[in-house]
């Protein structure tokens, strides 16, 4: 008979408490900004930041709805207005390069604030946040969506999430993507495409190369016709939009002592979105006519729409003025759900995902008033 194993004891459970950092969304945006940058919310670590933007928004905003799904923020007035506004931005950032926590220079309306986040797109965020709790009776309905993943792969944005599992929330007459554009109002968007443009040869001894046809010299045509292109620049709602198309890459070769028989030539095109992708594929395999051309992805852009009623009382907020967007954005999403969706938000896009990413509190403030003013 075998003895009898000795009593276990309990072992304590240990009690971890996470605390949600706290956010004052009646602050002045700049000051919002500020905390939103450093709490740090890289791509698919966003749990934190969003549940600080959830228990402010439920605690400041008594006069919004607020949902949760995954680690995105959605909250709307249902004051039976006749349209409804959309505004957008995301929570997530790009890895940290070394720039947080946030570091502040100048005053007054020359300072500047610089940490990862404060251009794409936490100034954007902060502006929106504040919106929502100040803006108790705005003259149109309202829908904020702060969402996660937008800085990754298309497949893990969670707007395409929110689509698919609360579509209703992403309805209205016209949608605000606060995204960086400099405190200016940037119109639609540019849809893109990659194709890749194939040539063949024929491999032969480097020694008797002229046994066989060299795939990378018949490139030579592709990168004659990338050369000499003329972009169209269409004017679409009074915005300029000025097409693109480069080779992005280049890849051929078997050895050194061999002539190539295959070279492939990667090729981005950004087109108007007075075109389709479709269109847009067509005008390439013209350009390239005679060449194996296959289409890699592609996305299509969005029509700037200031002719709907919403769109234009936001222009004339923003001093009449909007330019085209030159760039594809998550506009296009709305786009494609059947409303005018434009980008306004502060900061320089071009310093986007940089180490040395700044915004400057002018750019905060006049977001502010401006969309302040449209709403109210």
């Amino acid at each position: 008979m075998s003895a009898a194993a000795p009593p276990t004891r309990p072992v304590p459970c240990r009690v971890v408490t996470v605390t949600v950092p706290s956010l004052d969304l009646t602050a002045d945006p700049v000051e919002l900004t500020a905390a939103l940058v450093d709490i740090p919310s890289v791509s698919r670590d966003e749990a934190r930041i969003a549940d600080a933007v959830e228990q402010a928004l439920r605690t400041q905003a008594p006069h919004l709805e607020v949902v949760r799904n995954g680690d995105a923020v959605l909250a709307r007035t249902r004051l039976g207005r006749a349209s409804r506004v959309v505004l957008a931005g995301h929570l997530d950032t790009v890895p940290i390069n070394d720039n947080l926590p946030l570091r502040r220079t100048g005053t007054g309306d020359d300072e500047v604030l610089h940490g990862c986040g404060t251009v794409d797109m936490k100034s954007g965020d902060a502006v929106m946040l504040h919106l929502a709790a100040t803006v108790a009776e705005p003259r149109h309905d309202l829908t904020f969506v702060f969402y996660d993943c937008e800085e990754i792969d298309a497949a893990f944005n969670g707007l395409g999430r929110i689509e698919r599992e609360l579509p209703d929330w992403l309805t209205g007459d016209l949608a605000v993507v606060c995204e960086p554009s400099n405190a200016l109002i940037e119109a639609g968007c540019q849809g893109t495409t990659r194709v890749e443009v194939r040539t063949e040869g024929a491999r032969a001894h480097t020694a008797r190369g002229w046994m066989g046809r060299n795939a990378i010299h018949a490139a030579g045509e592709v990168l004659r016709r990338l050369a000499a292109y003329v972009p169209r620049t269409p004017e679409i709602d009074g915005c300029r939009f000025h097409e693109g198309l480069q080779a992005v890459a280049i890849g051929g070769g078997v050895a050194g002592n061999v002539v190539p028989d295959s070279c492939v030539v990667t090729i981005n095109h950004r087109f108007a979105p007075d075109r389709t992708p479709e269109q847009a594929v067509d005008h390439l395999r013209e350009i390239f006519d005679g060449f194996d051309l296959t289409v890699v992805d592609g996305a299509a852009g969005a029509l700037p729409g200031l002719d709907a009623p919403a769109a234009s009382e936001l222009v004339a907020a923003a001093g009449g003025e909007a330019t085209a967007k030159l760039g594809w954005t998550d506009v296009a999403r709305f786009a494609a759900l059947g409303m005018p969706a434009v980008n306004f938000g502060p900061g320089d896009p071009t310093l986007a995902h940089t180490q040395h990413e700044h915004v400057r509190v002018a750019d905060i403030t006049r977001c502010a008033r401006v969309l302040g003013d449209f709403l109210r």
